[in-house]
């Protein structure tokens, strides 16, 4: 789930209690700007703030993985997303996007996932680089 989603459905819980921000927030021990933020599609909420948020709420918290959303990931682009150049292009990425720098690298490996799929063979660790450049390149452009 988008952390747009996440936001629409915190509200929803909270204004269908008739919950303010700030009784939630001291429940569940968090900041209301924190609050504020998740519910405007903001933020990188961890695990231990949505199990608070969801015990104030009063509703249970389910977590499920969603594989089939995204194309598998070739292992030379998940040992290529562990490089320094890697993280620092996708950290750039988010500031200049405004997004997470989580939904940045999972986003930019979703697009090269998808760009390895033109080949029928594994791509190399230079290929990966030059995959990267080509985004980083389209990205500067706009």
């Amino acid at each position: 789930m988008e952390i747009v989603e996440l936001g629409r459905r915190l509200k929803a819980r909270r204004t269908a209690t008739g919950r303010t921000i700030a009784s939630v927030a001291a429940e569940a021990g968090l900041s209301v700007p924190y609050i504020a933020n998740l519910e405007n599609g903001r933020g990188n909420p961890t695990l231990s703030a949505l199990t608070a948020l969801a015990a104030a709420l009063g509703t249970p918290l389910r977590i499920e993985w969603d594989t089939a959303a995204a194309p598998a990931l070739p292992e030379s682009l998940v040992r290529f997303a562990r490089l320094p150049r890697f993280g620092a292009e996708a950290a750039h990425l988010a500031v200049r996007t405004g997004q997470s720098t989580v939904d940045t690298r999972q986003r930019l490996l979703a697009a090269m996932a998808g760009m390895a799929t033109v080949y029928d063979q594994p791509l190399t660790e230079l290929d990966w680089h030059r995959v990267l450049d080509t985004l980083v390149l389209i990205g500067r452009a706009r």
